[in-house]
């Protein structure tokens, strides 16, 4: 039998986070070394646990879970979305316009593969998270990167934005508040992206999963309630706020100008229609978590873990030589900056060695398509003070660091 090879639509798609640095940190692990994990946004592996509310609204009802649902979703479910939605100012909306999936990750990719033909273009931020980048390659369309600039707090640049723009461009997406970067986009900046969407009929996605991990008394904006006369999908779930990253637990909720997209809905449908049903067990917490953001707003606070751990990770980080960064306003990433003098021109390899070294575990920037070897990931999870010395050993670790 003839070799056999992976299409030709993988040729580009890769995944950082659980990709060469995960392997050997995983081989590590097997042979009894401990390893810090710093590479995947999973509170619960960290001690974070999932809300009474969540829980019980799991096992009270787990009965009317076992036959298949709607397609789009569990009608309790949706309406409890809806109304969440509504409330951030999104108008026209009704349950209606709500798909529930196995977690964002695959809506992201049936959302795309109904809307990109062959060789059509959307623009993707850099950095990003990768789903994005790869879902555009499987859909067989191209990728392309507009520039966030970590000079003006990590915000788009829309100067790039309007560069990249061409006959072929048919969406633009916004990771706001952004992963990996931790950053949160002011509304006079969803402002004038959605203005450029607006002047070149772009569909616009907005991937806003990190809507409800919001720090420092800052309010986040959804792109929705900016563009009632944009095609607007927009991308969310339970997976960070509420401690259930194994339920895959997400939806998206499509707004504004639906008249002018029925095909590519009904196409968006057909997928759906394909697995039958996202989950119907993790369906039956949604309305319960939405209905109870004070557990999520007390981790937020000071005093809060997420709080803390952001808190202690920036003190530590602040005193390494030649390191840099934009503190982040939401979420629990960030994205720091090495400077020349480390001579770094494999970020994978400083990654890696950084891992040999101090068993910590982080992800070079490659992973989210930045395009120069001088950046990485950091997730803060741990605890306060082990995210404390896991900078601290960084900091040492960098002392003599060079790369030739």
């Amino acid at each position: 039998m003839d070799l056999i090879f992976k299409s030709d639509k993988l040729q580009n798609v890769h995944s950082d986070i659980r990709g060469p640095v995960f392997m050997e940190a995983n081989r590590m692990r097997a042979e009894g070394i401990d390893v810090l994990r710093l590479n995947t946004g999973n509170p619960a592996t960290f001690g974070f646990g999932m809300p009474d509310s969540v829980r019980n609204a799991l096992l009270n009802n787990a009965d009317k879970a076992v036959a298949y649902c709607d397609l789009k979703g569990m009608p309790d479910a949706r309406e409890a979305i809806c109304a969440y939605h509504k409330a951030k100012g999104i108008e026209g909306i009704t349950p209606d316009d709500v798909f529930i999936g196995n977690g964002v990750s695959e809506l992201v990719t049936m959302v795309l593969t109904a809307l990109l033909n062959y060789n059509d273009e959307i623009l993707v931020p850099a950095p990003d998270y990768s789903l994005w980048t790869n879902s555009v390659y499987i859909a067989g369309a191209k990728p392309v990167h507009y520039i966030c600039d970590e000079q003006s707090e990590w915000y788009p640049d829309l100067d790039d934005i309007r560069k990249k723009i061409t006959p072929k461009t048919r969406a633009i997406v916004l990771i706001n508040p952004n992963n990996p970067t931790g950053t949160l986009y002011p509304k006079e900046l969803l402002e004038k992206i959605v203005e450029i969407a607006r002047e070149h009929n772009l569909v616009i996605f907005s991937d806003e999963i990190y809507d409800r991990l919001v720090m420092d008394d800052l309010e986040h904006v959804s792109t929705a309630t900016l563009c009632p006369d944009l095609l607007c999908i927009t991308m969310n779930g339970l997976s960070k706020s509420h401690i259930v990253c194994g339920f895959r637990c997400g939806w998206m909720l499509i707004s504004g100008a639906k008249d002018k997209a029925q095909d590519f809905i009904a196409g968006v449908r057909a997928l759906c229609a394909m697995r039958l049903c996202a989950n119907a067990l993790m369906q039956l917490v949604i309305p319960a978590a939405l209905n109870d953001p004070e557990s999520t707003r007390a981790m937020l606070v000071p005093g809060g873990r997420l709080y803390e751990q952001r808190e202690a990770c920036c003190r530590e980080l602040a005193k390494i030589p030649g390191v840099s960064f934009v503190k982040n306003k939401a979420a629990f990433y960030i994205f720091p900056k090495l400077d020349s003098r480390f001579n770094i021109t494999d970020d994978q390899q400083f990654a890696m060695d950084y891992l040999h070294s101090k068993h910590v575990m982080i992800i070079p920037g490659r992973g989210f398509n930045w395009p120069t070897p001088d950046h990485f990931r950091i997730v803060m999870l741990p605890e306060p003070e082990q995210m404390a010395k896991a900078m601290r050993d960084l900091g040492d670790f960098l002392a003599d660091y060079r790369q030739n």
